[in-house]
């Protein structure tokens, strides 16, 4: 039995209602809101393991919402519409969400995507865990003014701690490995999110953006045509 637990954003009752029972047949645990005010309340509160947001609120839109949780965590986020416009797909990938499906869909393939995200953070999480050499010579990784401690997961930037999500500590940890190697955004999309990642490769331009206001002066450079590199020589332990 799963215990994740789902928030359900729609402002359609019987939507939320299938939703809901297709998730509770799942083995997931729900909690269904029909506006993003009463989400945020529920992310201050008992934020939940995954979000499905319908775009068309009343109110604060899906997308406001979306863009709001992603400054804080990096939790999955799958958006649901009406609108099958290619520009609202590439908004909710670069505000930061995960998966997108077009109303009508089908209850199975929802749950499907659902089962599929949870897997690969659960695959990230155990990358993370394996992907750092063991023994204390590296139990840092210092590229000039930039430390990761590796077993605690933390940052810091002019031995000042910041606070990042799990998607930017592995493209943090990624660049700070190889340091002056530019990775294509292939690459890093592979690298992140896993080998059946079907978003816009924009999610890591969204990351790289999100890092650069968290860390001014972060020497992460853009390769134009090709992906990022962390600009710098590696002088850590």
């Amino acid at each position: 039995m799963k215990s994740y637990q789902i928030a359900v954003v729609d402002d359609d009752a019987q939507i939320r209602e299938i939703v809901e029972a297709y998730l509770l047949k799942e083995g997931y645990h729900t909690i269904t809101l029909s506006t993003a005010e009463d989400a945020l309340e529920l992310w201050k509160n008992d934020p939940p393991d995954m979000w499905i947001l319908d775009i068309m609120l009343p109110g604060m839109s899906g997308f406001e919402l979306c863009r709001h949780i992603r400054k804080e965590a990096e939790v999955p986020i799958v958006m649901i519409s009406a609108r099958d416009e290619e520009v609202d797909r590439i908004l909710g990938i670069e505000l930061g969400g995960d998966d997108y499906l077009t109303k009508p869909f089908s209850p199975r393939e929802l749950v499907a995507r659902v089962n599929r995200l949870f897997h690969r953070v659960s695959s990230i999480r155990q990358a993370l865990e394996n992907s750092a050499p063991s023994g204390p010579e590296y139990a840092t990784i210092e590229v000039g003014e930039l430390r990761l401690v590796m077993e605690e997961r933390r940052v810091f930037w002019r031995a000042e701690e910041v606070e990042i999500t799990l998607k930017e500590f592995k493209l943090l940890q990624t660049l700070t490995e190889q340091p002056n190697r530019a990775f294509t955004r292939d690459e890093l999309l592979t690298l992140i999110w896993g080998d059946n990642y079907y978003g816009s490769d924009r999610a890591i331009d969204d990351l790289v953006k999100r890092l650069r206001r968290k860390i001014k002066e972060l020497p992460v450079d853009t390769v134009w045509g090709h992906g990022y590199r962390l600009r710098m020589e590696r002088t850590g332990q």
